[in-house]
Protein backbone atom coordinates (compact mmCIF):
# COMPACT_ATOMS: atom_id res chain seq x y z
CA UNK A 1 0.00 0.00 0.00
CA UNK A 2 1.39 3.38 -0.94
CA UNK A 3 0.63 6.51 0.95
CA UNK A 4 0.04 9.80 -0.69
CA UNK A 5 1.58 12.77 0.99
CA UNK A 6 -0.55 15.86 0.66
CA UNK A 7 1.25 19.05 -0.28
CA UNK A 8 1.19 22.09 1.95
CA UNK A 9 -1.50 24.53 0.86
CA UNK A 10 -0.54 26.98 -1.82
CA UNK A 11 -2.64 29.95 -2.85
CA UNK A 12 -5.19 29.22 -5.54
CA UNK A 13 -4.11 31.28 -8.53
CA UNK A 14 -7.62 32.77 -8.74
CA UNK A 15 -7.22 34.21 -5.22
CA UNK A 16 -5.07 37.00 -6.58
CA UNK A 17 -8.06 38.36 -8.47
CA UNK A 18 -9.56 39.52 -5.18
CA UNK A 19 -6.70 39.84 -2.64
CA UNK A 20 -2.96 40.23 -2.67
CA UNK A 21 -2.15 37.89 0.22
CA UNK A 22 -3.76 35.54 2.72
CA UNK A 23 -3.56 38.30 5.34
CA UNK A 24 -5.95 40.34 3.18
CA UNK A 25 -8.61 37.66 3.63
CA UNK A 26 -9.12 38.93 7.16
CA UNK A 27 -10.38 42.24 5.76
CA UNK A 28 -13.02 40.38 3.77
CA UNK A 29 -14.45 38.64 6.84
CA UNK A 30 -13.63 40.93 9.76
CA UNK A 31 -17.24 42.12 10.09
CA UNK A 32 -18.60 38.57 10.24
CA UNK A 33 -18.89 38.38 14.00
CA UNK A 34 -21.38 36.06 15.66
CA UNK A 35 -23.41 38.18 18.08
CA UNK A 36 -24.41 37.17 21.57
CA UNK A 37 -27.71 35.34 21.79
CA UNK A 38 -27.21 33.12 18.75
CA UNK A 39 -27.75 29.45 19.66
CA UNK A 40 -24.43 27.60 19.78
CA UNK A 41 -25.40 25.24 16.93
CA UNK A 42 -25.99 28.19 14.59
CA UNK A 43 -22.99 30.12 15.93
CA UNK A 44 -20.67 27.21 15.19
CA UNK A 45 -21.98 26.95 11.65
CA UNK A 46 -21.55 30.69 11.07
CA UNK A 47 -17.97 30.64 12.38
CA UNK A 48 -17.23 27.72 10.07
CA UNK A 49 -18.69 29.62 7.10
CA UNK A 50 -16.47 32.59 7.94
CA UNK A 51 -13.38 30.39 8.11
CA UNK A 52 -14.27 28.71 4.82
CA UNK A 53 -14.30 32.14 3.22
CA UNK A 54 -10.83 32.85 4.58
CA UNK A 55 -9.54 29.49 3.41
CA UNK A 56 -10.89 30.11 -0.10
CA UNK A 57 -7.54 31.82 -0.61
CA UNK A 58 -6.13 28.31 -0.85
CA UNK A 59 -9.18 26.49 -2.23
CA UNK A 60 -11.31 28.85 -4.31
CA UNK A 61 -14.37 26.59 -4.15
CA UNK A 62 -14.54 27.00 -0.37
CA UNK A 63 -16.29 30.33 -0.92
CA UNK A 64 -19.25 28.47 -2.42
CA UNK A 65 -19.20 25.97 0.44
CA UNK A 66 -19.24 28.92 2.87
CA UNK A 67 -22.47 30.23 1.33
CA UNK A 68 -24.12 26.82 1.52
CA UNK A 69 -22.94 26.38 5.09
CA UNK A 70 -24.21 29.78 6.18
CA UNK A 71 -27.70 28.77 5.05
CA UNK A 72 -27.62 25.92 7.56
CA UNK A 73 -27.35 28.49 10.36
CA UNK A 74 -30.38 30.35 9.04
CA UNK A 75 -32.33 27.10 8.85
CA UNK A 76 -31.37 26.21 12.44
CA UNK A 77 -32.68 29.54 13.71
CA UNK A 78 -35.84 29.45 11.56
CA UNK A 79 -36.66 26.01 12.97
CA UNK A 80 -36.23 27.45 16.45
CA UNK A 81 -38.40 30.53 15.78
CA UNK A 82 -41.23 29.03 13.72
CA UNK A 83 -43.84 27.14 15.73
CA UNK A 84 -44.36 23.56 14.58
CA UNK A 85 -41.40 23.75 12.17
CA UNK A 86 -40.77 20.05 12.68
CA UNK A 87 -39.22 18.53 9.59
CA UNK A 88 -40.65 21.03 7.12
CA UNK A 89 -38.33 21.65 4.17
CA UNK A 90 -36.43 24.92 4.04
CA UNK A 91 -38.71 26.25 1.29
CA UNK A 92 -41.70 26.00 3.63
CA UNK A 93 -39.76 27.56 6.50
CA UNK A 94 -38.85 30.51 4.30
CA UNK A 95 -42.43 30.95 3.13
CA UNK A 96 -43.80 30.68 6.66
CA UNK A 97 -41.07 32.95 8.05
CA UNK A 98 -42.06 35.65 5.56
CA UNK A 99 -45.78 35.15 6.21
CA UNK A 100 -45.24 35.36 9.98
CA UNK A 101 -43.12 38.51 9.64
CA UNK A 102 -39.85 36.91 10.80
CA UNK A 103 -38.33 37.55 7.36
CA UNK A 104 -38.66 40.50 5.00
CA UNK A 105 -39.63 39.84 1.40
CA UNK A 106 -36.04 40.57 0.36
CA UNK A 107 -34.63 38.15 2.94
CA UNK A 108 -37.05 35.45 1.83
CA UNK A 109 -36.00 36.05 -1.79
CA UNK A 110 -32.30 35.78 -0.88
CA UNK A 111 -32.87 32.61 1.13
CA UNK A 112 -34.89 31.00 -1.62
CA UNK A 113 -32.15 31.78 -4.14
CA UNK A 114 -29.55 30.28 -1.82
CA UNK A 115 -31.78 27.26 -1.20
CA UNK A 116 -32.03 26.63 -4.94
CA UNK A 117 -28.24 26.74 -5.32
CA UNK A 118 -27.83 24.45 -2.31
CA UNK A 119 -30.42 21.99 -3.59
CA UNK A 120 -28.83 21.92 -7.03
CA UNK A 121 -25.52 20.96 -5.50
CA UNK A 122 -26.94 18.54 -2.92
CA UNK A 123 -28.99 16.67 -5.52
CA UNK A 124 -26.32 16.53 -8.21
CA UNK A 125 -28.04 18.92 -10.62
CA UNK A 126 -25.15 21.37 -10.27
CA UNK A 127 -21.86 19.57 -10.09
CA UNK A 128 -19.42 22.45 -9.95
CA UNK A 129 -20.01 25.97 -8.81
CA UNK A 130 -17.11 28.29 -8.14
CA UNK A 131 -18.48 31.42 -6.58
CA UNK A 132 -15.89 34.18 -6.29
CA UNK A 133 -15.36 35.42 -2.74
CA UNK A 134 -16.49 38.89 -3.82
CA UNK A 135 -19.90 37.32 -4.52
CA UNK A 136 -19.87 34.92 -1.57
CA UNK A 137 -19.01 37.43 1.16
CA UNK A 138 -22.24 39.47 0.74
CA UNK A 139 -24.29 36.27 0.72
CA UNK A 140 -22.66 34.97 3.90
CA UNK A 141 -23.01 38.45 5.42
CA UNK A 142 -26.73 38.29 4.70
CA UNK A 143 -26.97 34.96 6.51
CA UNK A 144 -25.15 36.48 9.50
CA UNK A 145 -27.56 39.44 9.45
CA UNK A 146 -30.68 37.27 9.22
CA UNK A 147 -29.52 35.04 12.07
CA UNK A 148 -28.66 38.10 14.18
CA UNK A 149 -32.06 39.67 13.55
CA UNK A 150 -33.97 36.46 14.20
CA UNK A 151 -32.12 35.90 17.46
CA UNK A 152 -32.57 39.51 18.59
CA UNK A 153 -36.33 39.49 17.93
CA UNK A 154 -38.58 38.46 20.81
CA UNK A 155 -39.88 34.90 20.48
Amino acid sequence: MTTQRLPFPVPDERAHYFVGSYADMHDLVQDLVVPDGVPEAAATVLRTARELLRQSYYCYEFSTVAVMHSLIAVEIVLRDRIPDAGKKPLHQLITQGAADGFLTARQAEYLDYGRQIRNGMAHGQTTHVAMPPAMAVPMVTTSFTIVSELCAAPS
